[in-house]
């Protein structure tokens, strides 16, 4: 199986302009069977999704799983998640972060045919002290589900290493994602965007996807995986 989390930045490119439709032809080029979007509303006014769910599945075969509550917004806090077709089955919940700025996170039991496993998909926020009170509460909530193969993925906006890291946190439970760079999408300088797994050996083949139109569609390049779940299935039984 193969994954990918992409902050859309609203479908606003490095040129300024707003083009659902490049976001669309990126997430063609992924060819993923699960990806974690992060800002697919607008920041004012309705706050409405930016994306044509009837559009994306026709050009990319992938489906919109919407998150939000009001039928004219897709995210939870701006987090949505996309499948290759039609789940065997889906279940869903969704965690409040706390921090200063409003902050949440989608947590998807899913089955696409080869067995369940569970996404937590995130946009931790700007403040360090807030990512590590939002890194804190995933891992609470983690630990209080069901075992299970789990991909944690998304914007964590965290580039500091080592122990200045919020995300140093996770590292017994999911480890720590190479440090792909995938922010400024012209010119990568910061690890803002990962996919980390648990149990061990979840996650392989974590890449950058750079690519012309990945560089002018968003602010964030995407990132991909490969996810084996057949050995941590048997983990988890």
């Amino acid at each position: 199986m193969r994954v990918a989390s992409y902050n859309i930045h609203k479908c606003r490119g490095a040129d300024g302009m707003t083009r659902p439709d490049r976001i669309v032809g990126v997430i063609r080029e992924l060819g993923a069977d699960v990806v974690a979007l992060q800002e697919v509303d607008r920041r004012f006014g309705r706050r409405g999704g930016l994306l044509d769910p009837v559009a994306l599945r026709h050009e990319t075969g992938m489906r919109l799983l919407v998150q939000s509550d009001v039928s004219y917004r897709h995210g939870w806090h701006g987090n949505a998640l996309l499948v290759r077709g039609d789940p065997v089955s889906y279940t869903r919940s969704r965690l409040r972060l706390p921090g200063r700025e409003p902050r949440g996170a989608v947590v998807a039991e899913l089955d696409l045919g080869e067995g369940k496993f569970r996404v937590i998909a995130a946009h931790l926020g700007l403040l360090r002290l807030s990512r590590v009170d939002q890194v804190d509460a995933i891992l609470a909530a983690f630990h209080d589900l069901p075992a299970m193969p789990t991909i944690l993925l998304g914007d964590f906006n965290e580039w500091r290493r080592r122990r200045r890291s919020a995300l140093s946190r996770l590292e017994p439970t999911f480890g720590l994602s190479p440090s792909v760079l995938s922010f400024p999408s012209p010119r990568p300088i910061f690890p803002l965007d990962r996919i980390l797994g648990s149990p061990k050996g979840l996650i392989t083949d974590i890449a950058v996807h750079d690519t012309p139109l990945a560089r002018r569609s968003s602010d964030h390049l995407p990132l991909t995986a490969k996810v084996d779940l057949a050995p941590a299935q048997r983990i988890a039984a």
